[in-house]
C-alpha cells in the first residue's frame, strides 16, 4: 500500500522501518519541525531514506485547515494514514483523504482513559491492566471505531517508562503493523467503541501534580508513579517544592530506622532510610518508598541522601582523567549541535536534549571509558556538564556505584578482618526476611554462633522470583550483547580473586573446611568455573539445517540456542561456594537468571558472592540469594509458575521430589546431581604409593564430605593386608584441628546434626560385623571433630557397603587376584553411579574396567581430578544433567528451530 506516516519520536521511526520491511510503499513522512537545530528520529531517518518528509508547524487556523498543507499532503496520494504518535491535530480533510482512511495508536484500552495522559491516568487509578488500542481515526477525541486491542498486566510498582519500554512501545510497533496488515488484506475490523466505561483524563501538567496526603499509601504511591518522570508529582517541605521519583511500595514492617522529615498535610512524617525517602498515607496498611528527589532548581538527589550535607568539594582530575573530560566534553557538542560551546554550566537537557540523546550520551561514554556502562538515571541525576563529569570520575575511580546499604557482620580470623552480609538478597539489594526471621549458623570448629542470618519466607521467595523474571523480561540483562555479559562475568571472577583471601576464611568458619583447601578448591575452582563460562557468553550458537525443500519454492531452517528464564538453584553443604559456581556461572553465562538457595547450614559465602556481583556490575535481580529451610525454599521454587528450571545438587530422595513437584507445576526442566557410593578398584599391579596416596584422598578430602568420594574400595586380596597397614601408618600422621591453621590436614564436620549420623553410620557398621580397623569416634573436644574412619571385611549386603557415609570413612574389600569381572559386578551392584576409579597400570585393563563402570566420571589412576572444562554428572539415580564443560550449558539453553520459505 501506498502509506503516509504522520507523527514523531522513536516510536514513529520504529513504526516507519517495519512498514518498510513489510514491503509497503512509505510516500511521505510528516513530523514536527525540528527543535534546537535537531530533527526528529522519524524525520531523520525517512531523509536518510530519500523519503519525502514535511514539517508543517501546524496544519490548521482557528479550526480550519490550510490549504497548501492540504494540497501538499493530496497530491502524494496515499492510500492509507498511519498515525503512531503524534502531538499535532490532524484536519478531517487529511484524516478522511486516503481510501483506507486514518488508524491512530493509544496506549490505553478504550474506552478507557481518553486523552494525552493515558498512560499516566493507567497508572494513578491503579489499573491491574492495561494496554493499547489502534483504532480508525474520527473527529472526536479517540472515540474511532477499534481495529485492534491488546492488554497486559501493570504491575505495583511500574512507572510510565517502565511500562511504556516492557510493553507499550515493543508490542505497540508490532500491533501496528499487523494493523496495516489487516488493512491490506481486507480483513481489519471496525468495532463501535463502547460508552460504558468510557473516561476522558486530562493532560498532565505540573500545576495539577501536587500530591494530595489525605489518601492511602497506595492511591498515592500510584499517584508518583503515574507522573513519573513527566510531570512529577510534587509536594511543599519547608516552603520549596519537592518533586519524587522510583516510587516503591511496600507492605508495613517495623518502624522504619532513619531521620524524620515533616511533610505538611502528611498523616506521619516521613522518614529518610538507607533505601530512600519512607512515605505514609492516612490508612496505616502501606507504606512506599521514593528513591528519588528533585529541587525547584532542577537538581535530584537520592531521597537517601536528603539530610546530608552535599560533598561540595569537587574531585581533582588526574591528567588521565582530564584527556577523559576532554573527549566526553566533545561528545556532548556532537550532540548538543546548537549549543557553540560546551561550558561547565552547561545543561544537557536545557540545552535541548531528549531522550534519545540520553542513550547516546551513555554509549559514548561506554566507547570512551573501557565498557563503563552508565545508566539512563545517571543522566538525569548530573544534568550539568561539570556535574556529569564528576559523577562519571567518581564511577571510574570505582566510587560512584549505585550504593548499596550492607548490614555487614565483621570478625576478626586469620589475621584479617572479614565482612559478611546476613540478609536476603533480594533485586540487587540486601534485606531483612519478612517479620525480621533468623537464625543461627554455626561455626563447626567450637560450635559457637557466628551470626545471625534472615530466614527467607515464601512471600521473600516470590519476591525474589519476581525480580528475577523482570531482570530477564524486560530488565538490561535480557537485552546485553553476549560479549557484554562474558565481560560482566570476567569482572566477578576478577574481583572474588581479589577477595579470595576473605572468601576462604568465611567457608572455613562457616563449613569447617581446611583454610589451604578452600583458598585452592573452595574458592580457587569457583573463580576458575566463573572465567571458564564467561568465555563461553559469545560462543553459544545454533546450526543450520537442510530439510526437504518446498519446491518450487526453497527453505531455511535453523536453530537458536536461548536462555530458559528464571532458574531455581538449590545447594548443599559441602561446597557452599564451588557449588554456588558449578551452576551459577553456566546459568549465567547462558543469559538466564538466578534464584539461588544455599545450605542454611552454610549461607556465608553465597551471601559475600551476592555483594561481589554489585560490585561486579551485574544488573539487580538478576542474582538473587535467599537463605534458609529447604523444605519451604526449595518446595517453592519447585511450585513456582515463573520458574522454567530447578538445578538441584543434594540427596536422592529429595532430588525425587523435587523432579515430582516440578513435573506437577509447570513441567520445568531439571538437572539433578544426587547421591553416590563411588567404587575404587586398585588392582595388585598398581602403583601401589600412589594408590595409597590417592585412596586416601578419594575418601578423606574436603573430610570426606565430597559427593565424588570413594564410598567403597575394592582391593585385589595378593595387597590387601600391605595397602590396609599402609593406610591406617599414613592416618596415623594426618593432624585434625583448626581449619585455620596451616598445618591442619583434617577439619570438622560440617555440621552437629552431619557429625552424629556419622557416629551412628560406624555404630552400624560394627554391628553388621565389618571390622573397625582406626577411628570411628567423635573426637572429645569443642567442635564437631569426627575421625579418619577405616573398615574392613566389609561384606557387600551390608548397610555402609551400600549407602553413602558422605564423612571421613574408607570402606574396603578384598576381591579375588585376577576376578576383573567379578569385582565389576560387585562394584556395579548399586543404584548409584557418579563417579569411580580404578588403579593399575595395565592400559588394557584400565579400559576395560573403565568402560564397563557404570559412572558418569572414571578415574583412572588418579582420583578427584575435575576440571572446569569436563562436564560432571552421574548415572542411575545419581541423577541426570551435568556440571561443568560445555554440555553443562545445554541445562540452561532452549533450542528454538526456525524455518523460513523463500
Amino acid at each position: 500500500m501506498r502509506i503516509a506516516v504522520i507523527g514523531q519520536s522513536l516510536f514513529g521511526k520504529e513504526v516507519y522501518k517495519e512498514l518498510l520491511t513489510e514491503g509497503h510503499q512509505v510516500v511521505g513522512v510528516f513530523t514536527i519541525p525540528d527543535k534546537d537545530g535537531k530533527a526528529d528520529p522519524l524525520g531523520a531517518e525517512a531523509e536518510k531514506d530519500g523519503v519525502p518528509v514535511f514539517k508543517f508547524t501546524r496544519w490548521r487556523v482557528k479550526g480550519q485547515a490550510l490549504p497548501e498543507v492540504v494540497e501538499k499532503y493530496k497530491s502524494l496520494e496515499a492510500e492509507l494514514n498511519v498515525l503512531p504518535f503524534c502531538s499535532q491535530f490532524i484536519p478531517m480533510e487529511v484524516i478522511d483523504a486516503p481510501k483506507h482512511g486514518s488508524i491512530i495508536y493509544h496506549p490505553s484500552i478504550l474506552p478507557r482513559h481518553r486523552g494525552a495522559s493515558a498512560i499516566n491516568w493507567t497508572l494513578m487509578q491503579g489499573d491491574k491492566t492495561g494496554g493499547f488500542t489502534i483504532f480508525w481515526a474520527d473527529d472526536g477525541l479517540d472515540t474511532g471505531d477499534i481495529l485492534l486491542q491488546k492488554e497486559c498486566e501493570v504491575l505495583v510498582d511500574d512507572t510510565v517508562n517502565s511500562l511504556y519500554n516492557r510493553f507499550l512501545f515493543p508490542e505497540g510497533v508490532k500491533g501496528m503493523v499487523e494493523a496495516v496488515r489487516l488493512i491490506a488484506q481486507g480483513t481489519a475490523p471496525r468495532i463501535t467503541q463502547p460508552t460504558e466505561g468510557a473516561t476522558y483524563d486530562p493532560i498532565q501538567k505540573k500545576e495539577n501534580a501536587k500530591i494530595n496526603w489525605d489518601q492511602s499509601a497506595e492511591d498515592i504511591h500510584n499517584f508518583v508513579r503515574g507522573n513519573d518522570k513527566v510531570p512529577g508529582a510534587w509536594t511543599e517541605v519547608n516552603g520549596t517544592k519537592l518533586t519524587f521519583f522510583g516510587s516503591a511500595l511496600t507492605s508495613n514492617g517495623p518502624n522504619p530506622d532513619g531521620d524524620l522529615l515533616e511533610i505538611p498535610g502528611a498523616s506521619r512524617p516521613g522518614v529518610v532510610t538507607k533505601n530512600g525517602l519512607v512515605l505514609f498515607g492516612n490508612d496505616g496498611n502501606t507504606q512506599f518508598t521514593v528513591k528519588n528527589i528533585k529541587f525547584e532548581d532542577g537538581k535530584m538527589i537520592p531521597a537517601s541522601q536528603y539530610f546530608r550535607s552535599s560533598d561540595s568539594a569537587s574531585l581533582q582530575l588526574s591528567q588521565e582523567e582530564q584527556a577523559i573530560a576532554t573527549e566526553i566534553r566533545a561528545a556532548w557538542k556532537r550532540i548538543l549541535t546548537n549549543v557553540s560551546e560546551i561550558e561547565d554550566s552547561t545543561d544537557f537537557f536545557k540545552a535541548g536534549a531528549a531522550s534519545m540523546d540520553v542513550v547516546r550520551l551513555v554509549e559514548e561514554v561506554k566507547l570512551k571509558c573501557n565498557g563503563l556502562q552508565l545508566q539512563n538515571e545517571d543522566v538525569y541525576m548530573a544534568t550539568t556538564f561539570e556535574d556529569f563529569i564528576q559523577m562519571l570520575v567518581r564511577r571510574l575511580r570505582g566510587d560512584g556505584e549505585e550504593e548499596i546499604v550492607i548490614d555487614y557482620v565483621e570478625k576478626s580470623a586469620n589475621n584479617m578482618t572479614i565482612k559478611m552480609p546476613h540478609q536476603l538478597f533480594i533485586n540487587g539489594h540486601f534485606t531483612d526476611a519478612e517479620g525480621g526471621k533468623t537464625y543461627d549458623t554455626i561455626n563447626p570448629t567450637d560450635g559457637n554462633a557466628i551470626c545471625k542470618v534472615s530466614l527467607a519466607q515464601v512471600s521473600d521467595i516470590d519476591k525474589a522470583v519476581a525480580a528475577a523474571k523482570e531482570a530477564f523480561e524486560n530488565g538490561e540483562w535480557g537485552r546485553m550483547n553476549p560479549r557484554d555479559r562474558g565481560r560482566l562475568l570476567y569482572r566477578l571472577a576478577d574481583l572474588m580473586e581479589e577477595h579470595q583471601e576473605e572468601l576462604a576464611t568465611i567457608e572455613s568458619i562457616d563449613s569447617g573446611a581446611v583454610y589451604t583447601l578452600a583458598l585452592k578448591t573452595h574458592v580457587g575452582m569457583s573463580i576458575q568455573t566463573f572465567r571458564y563460562f564467561a568465555g563461553w557468553c559469545d560462543k553459544i550458537q545454533g546450526s543450520t539445517i537442510p530439510i526437504n525443500q518446498a519446491r518450487p519454492n526453497r527453505n531455511l531452517t535453523f536453530t537458536k540456542r536461548e536462555p530458559i528464564g528464571v532458574c531455581g538453584i538449590v545447594i548443599p553443604w559441602n561446597y557452599p561456594l564451588m557449588m554456588l559456581a558449578w551452576k551459577a556461572a553456566a546459568c549465567l553465562a547462558a543469559g538466564n537468571t538466578v534464584v539461588l538457595k544455599p545450605a542454611q547450614v552454610t549461607p556465608l559465602t553465597a551471601l559475600k558472592f551476592a555483594e561481589l556481583t554489585v560490585k561486579a556490575g551485574i544488573p539487580k535481580g538478576v542474582v538473587n540469594i535467599l537463605p534458609g529451610a529447604g523444605s519451604l525454599i526449595g518446595q517453592r521454587l519447585s511450585d513456582h509458575p515463573d520458574v522454567r528450571k530447578i538445578g538441584f545438587t543434594g540427596s536422592t530422595p529429595i532430588g525425587k521430589h523435587i523432579m515430582k513437584s516440578c513435573a506437577v507445576s509447570n513441567v520445568k526442566k531439571v538437572s539433578l546431581e544426587l547421591g553416590g557410593k563411588s567404587p575404587l578398584i586398585i588392582f595388585q599391579d598398581c602403583d601401589l604409593d600412589k594408590a595409597v596416596r590417592m585412596g586416601m584422598s578419594a575418601v578423606y578430602f574436603n573430610k570426606g564430605e565430597n559427593c565424588i568420594a570413594a564410598g567403597r574400595l575394592f582391593v585385589e586380596d595378593s595387597i590387601h593386608d600391605e595397602f590396609v597397614r599402609r593406610v591406617v601408618e599414613e592416618v596415623k600422621k594426618m593432624k585434625i584441628g583448626d581449619p585455620l591453621d596451616r598445618s591442619t590436614d583434617h577439619g570438622p564436620q560440617n555440621h552437629k546434626a552431619h557429625l552424629d549420623k556419622l557416629v551412628e553410620y560406624c555404630q552400624t557398621g560394627v554391628k553388621e560385623g565389618a571390622t573397625l580397623v582406626y577411628g570411628g569416634q567423635q573426637l572429645p573436644r569443642p567442635g564437631f571433630f569426627f575421625e579418619p574412619t577405616i573398615f574392613t571385611d566389609v561384606a557387600d549386603d551390608t548397610f555402609i557397603a551400600k549407602e553413602e557415609s558422605f564423612g571421613p570413612v574408607m570402606i574396603i574389600s578384598k576381591f579375588k587376584d585376577g576376578d576383573i569381572d567379578g569385582v565389576l559386578k560387585r562394584a556395579n551392584d548399586t543404584e548409584f553411579g557418579l563417579a569411580s576409579g580404578v588403579f593399575t597400570k595395565d592400559i588394557g585393563k584400565a579400559l576395560y574396567v573403565s568402560e564397563k563402570l557404570q559412572a558418569g566420571t572414571v578415574f583412572v589412576n588418579t582420583y578427584n581430578k575435575t576440571d572446569v572444562a569436563a562436564p560432571f554428572g552421574g548415572f542411575k539415580q545419581s541423577g541426570f544433567g551435568k556440571d561443568l564443560g560445555e554440555e553443562a550449558l545445554n541445562e540452561y539453553l532452549k533450542t528454538k528451530a526456525v524455518t523460513i520459505e523463500y
